[in-house]
């Protein structure tokens, strides 16, 4: 890993021009940009500005998961020869266009597994445990006084499938070992050395999904990936089953999702990522009591917004200093 003091660019008197496209990037970050660059800051969600302030610049530090396209590229010009973004999914950047134009891009993967992992767990147990329903009962006055009220499910012994085995995959795994799991199942397009820790099974991808009591989806959005949960996998999964998504929202079929909820051809899922992002406020699947969501908080730790951020702007200083990146995404 290469730091600050390591970087030294061939021209001593060189301040290279930076752009940040959002505004709400932690200081940690801009402090080491600012250190060795002259950085701009994007101040507002219009693309407009972006495109404007972005003519000229040397790097980019991308903030926002907006596209990153020919357009961004063509308006920042060709002396551009650096770029990171502050996310580990890069499913919004044309990875082909910066590849043929020989730009260094860097990501930000490892520094967000503990803190998207919390929330797989913690979204398992809220869904298996029917937090939302239960408080909406709190909220109706519908608080019932006997045993067998809102029971759900249990990870105890319970057969766990992990779609996309990665750093994430692995510490969710590592997580619930001690929820003392009956089985770990997961897929892919191979085999992972880090699974045998966990005695996990490769399994196809519909015998995960026929036998697992709890799914989680921590798989890259890809062309393969895309609604790869639809109303024939819905139809295959237990009636008991709890899905849980920390991946991409494009992975799942929501109008699929939203009948296997409703008719209860499943148990219930716990969402952090959803299709569209912001999700409307009258989005059908917000109607239902066993859909528990979130907005999206899967990295939004203190500690993970500036390690991501310090990452990032490390990746962009290493592209500049014409060094191998931190975290390069190719």
């Amino acid at each position: 890993m290469i730091n600050i003091k390591d970087i030294k660019f061939k021209d001593p008197n060189w301040r290279p021009k930076v752009l940040v496209t959002h505004n709400d990037v932690p200081e940690t970050g801009l402090k080491l940009l600012r250190e060795k660059c002259e950085v701009t800051v994007v101040e507002t969600d219009d693309r407009s500005e972006l495109l404007q302030k972005i003519k000229g610049m040397d790097g980019i530090f991308w903030g926002n998961p907006d596209k990153l396209d020919a357009e961004v590229l063509d308006m920042a010009g060709p002396q551009l020869k650096s770029i990171s973004t502050m996310t580990v999914g890069i499913d919004y950047v044309d990875l082909e266009e910066v590849k043929r134009r020989k730009i260094p891009l860097g990501y930000t993967p490892t520094v967000l597994n503990d803190a998207v992992a919390d929330i797989g767990v913690g979204l398992a147990i809220a869904a298996s445990r029917r937090f939302h329903e239960g408080r909406q009962k709190i909220e109706s006055s519908e608080w019932e006084r006997r045993q067998q009220w809102l029971l759900g499910q249990e990870i105890r012994d319970s057969t766990v499938g992990i779609v996309g085995f990665g750093a994430i995959g692995e510490t969710i795994a590592k997580r619930l070992t001690g929820f003392n799991v009956g089985q770990f199942l997961y897929c892919g397009h191979r085999p992972k050395p880090a699974a045998e820790k966990y005695n996990a099974k490769f399994v196809p991808f519909m015998d995960l999904v026929a036998q697992s009591d709890f799914i989680f989806i921590i798989c890259p959005l890809t062309n393969e990936t895309r609604k790869m949960f639809n109303a024939e996998v819905f139809s295959k999964m237990k009636t008991t089953s709890v899905l849980i998504n920390v991946a991409r929202g494009d992975i799942v079929d929501q109008e699929a999702l939203y009948d296997a909820l409703k008719n209860n051809k499943i148990f219930s899922a716990g969402l952090d990522v959803m299709s569209p992002e912001p999700l409307p406020a009258d989005h059908p699947l917000l109607t239902l009591p066993n859909c528990f969501i979130i907005p999206h908080l899967g990295s939004a730790t203190i500690r993970t917004a500036n390690d991501m951020a310090e990452l990032a702007a490390m990746n962009v200083l290493c592209g500049l200093a014409d060094e191998p990146m931190n975290a390069a995404a190719y």
